[in-house]
């Protein structure tokens, strides 16, 4: 969705960036296309002409206009107007044991499969022992998808398939939750198509008698606009405190994540970026706002890292790879972490400058397919590759569904990165970098004092 939204803004902002020189005529073109990205983008029509305004009244001071770079000043103008529109301050829960949330929405906005991510994130991150109670009484499907994410994240969790009455499934729930010594109580209530009155009462009941700490709106970014009228009527009806907005990875425009807050006044808190049970995180406002603005979120990937790659295993492959010992269980192994930490497109929109590289299905399938490759080989293989020959490769092709010479060709060019880590091993890759070294100076590059092993 962001990716939308970043090539619109991208082209407005594309020649601004290189201006020498900041003149009325320039900025008011430039400021016209960013209001009709917006727009186009289905920002609501206030928040864009408010927002255009305030970049164009911090624009309009004498330290702008004769700054070296104009502007890269007005791209920063619009970066931190960008972060105080999607939320300023803190997005975190509230920080107290127990803590009893309450997810509401539509019909189809994820509120049951956020439901379960919510309580895997604070589960790892925050040490909670969540409890997961089921109050869609109209929906049976949705029990069983609840209490499956349940019984895959080891939660707690409360259903009575008979009753009908949701004030007493949740006093119930509760009653349960405290019995299983559970200190965090996540409610999925039920959803309708649209908002209804029905609908209202019944989440206004529930909230009286359990008493929510946090009551999150499930969003689908997808309804563009809409969503923005949907958590209007919502939070005027039980005061929410915050939003989750899901679909991310889908191809909405983007504008109703810039609209809610300013709109609704309650903070956008977490965001859904895929399918998966990790593909949830906090919403950081300054860093979605470099995202949209394609300078990429470097922090958020280290986070990620740090979630799902070893410490102690990465230096171990880290070694292995200055030997030159690395072999194909050992790609297979660093394959399979990075695939943890999402979608390649995902991982790409966080690195600076490359948000608009497009990574699409036939990368994805690619790395699926060496996957595979490398899966159907015995462990003795890939530690020894040479090994492929003859009716090892049709095994392993067969094995796989791909042809022989797509073996080959892994084989080839696993069998080239060998090479290189060799070269870098030996005598070459020592002079190598230490011409390198010598022409980036002391400063930059290696400390004086590095060594090659």
């Amino acid at each position: 969705m962001l990716e939308n939204l970043t090539e619109k803004l991208g082209s407005a902002l594309r020649n601004l960036r290189g201006t020498g020189k900041l003149t009325e005529a320039n900025m008011a073109e430039a400021l016209k296309e960013v209001r009709q990205a917006l727009l186009s983008a289905d920002v609501h029509f206030k928040v864009a002409r408010e927002f255009v305004n305030r970049v164009q009244a911090s624009c309009e001071g004498e330290a702008v206009l004769k700054s070296v770079t104009p502007g890269q000043q007005v791209v920063k103008i619009i970066h931190d107007e960008l972060a105080r529109l999607l939320g300023e301050g803190s997005t975190e829960l509230e920080d107290k044991k127990p803590l009893r949330i309450m997810m509401v929405g539509l019909h189809g906005s994820g509120k049951t499969t956020s439901s379960g991510k919510l309580a895997r994130y604070l589960s790892k991150k925050r040490n909670y022992r969540p409890a997961l109670v089921a109050c869609d009484v109209y929906r049976p499907a949705a029990i069983d998808q609840l209490e499956t994410l349940a019984k895959a994240e080891d939660c707690t969790f409360y259903a009575d398939r008979d009753e009908k009455e949701v004030v007493k499934i949740g006093k119930r729930g509760l009653q349960v939750a405290k019995e299983a010594e559970a200190n965090l109580v996540i409610f999925d209530t039920a959803g309708r198509l649209q908002v209804d009155t029905d609908l209202i009462e019944e989440i206004k009941k529930l909230k009286a008698v359990v008493q929510p700490d946090e009551i999150l709106l499930v969003a689908d970014a997808a309804l563009g606009q809409e969503a923005v009228n949907v958590a209007k009527h919502f939070h005027e009806a039980v005061q929410c405190t915050g939003i989750i907005l899901t679909k991310l990875d889908g191809d909405a425009r983007g504008g109703a994540a810039l609209s809610m807050k300013t709109i609704t006044e309650v903070p956008i808190k977490f965001m859904g970026t895929g399918e998966q049970a990790d593909d949830f995180e906090v919403f950081h406002p300054d860093r979605v706002a470099s995202r949209i603005l394609g300078m990429g979120d470097v922090v958020s990937l280290v986070e990620k890292a740090q979630d799902q790659i070893d410490e102690k295993e990465a230096e171990r492959m880290a070694e292995k790879m200055r030997k030159a010992e690395f072999d194909l269980e050992d790609f297979l192994k660093q394959m399979q972490q990075v695939k943890k930490m999402g979608s390649l497109g995902s991982i790409m929109g966080m690195m600076p400058g490359m948000s608009g590289v497009e990574v699409g299905d036939a990368e994805e399938k690619k790395m699926a397919r060496t996957e595979a490759i490398i899966q159907s080989m015995t462990l003795q293989e890939r530690r020894t590759p040479r090994l492929m020959k003859g009716s090892r490769l049709r095994r392993v092709a067969q094995g796989s569904g791909v042809q022989v010479r797509d073996v080959n060709a892994l084989l080839k060019q696993f069998g080239q990165m060998q090479k290189m880590m060799k070269m870098m091993h030996g005598g070459k890759g020592r002079k190598m970098m230490q011409a390198m070294q010598s022409q980036m100076g002391d400063g930059a590059g290696m400390p004086p004092d590095t060594k090659m092993p």
